[in-house]
């Protein structure tokens, strides 16, 4: 298996669940992570797995995750199997009445990646996750790194 894990980030915490996830993947074949400001087309050449991941601003993806994304051309994932993750405050530790119902409207980053990875020919081989941050900076929610491994593993049985 060839894989390539994509990253952005903004206080290192996406990178982190980024580099778990390409160690799990690594068990089963060559992987590489980038964070999305390396990444070219060609990068996607011959892969096997495709996994994205962001974080969470303004209930979307980064702009340069986004962008990334919309420079892959109609059909330019065909048959190759993708996965979309995020990292996200946890809303009940957040001092907010207005950013819960924001939230059920609007939703995470991950769900809107992993759309786009399907429109453009991919295939979805696992639910779109979330992994929690503690404040806006982080770090990770104790637990995160190893729930990361998991959702890779998730990833490897269902290739």
């Amino acid at each position: 298996m060839k894989a390539l894990v994509i990253y952005d980030t903004q206080y290192g915490n996406t990178e982190k669940i980024a580099l778990a996830i390409g160690e799990r993947l690594r068990s089963r074949g060559e992987v590489t992570v980038l964070r999305v400001g390396d990444v070219k087309l060609e990068h996607l050449a011959g892969l096997d797995l495709l996994v994205i991941g962001s974080p969470t601003q303004a209930f979307r993806a980064t702009g340069a995750t986004k962008k990334m994304l919309a420079s892959i051309p109609k059909n330019g994932l065909k048959g190759l199997k993708v996965a979309a993750f995020d990292t996200r405050l946890i809303i009940e530790e957040v001092d907010s009445r207005i950013l819960p119902p924001f939230v059920k409207v609007f939703g995470y980053a991950a769900k809107p990646m992993a759309d786009t990875l399907v429109k453009k020919g991919g295939h979805l081989v696992v639910p779109p996750e979330g992994f929690f941050v503690k404040g806006m900076e982080g770090p990770l929610k104790e637990g995160e790194l190893e729930r990361a491994a998991e959702w890779a593993e998730g990833i490897l049985a269902a290739l």
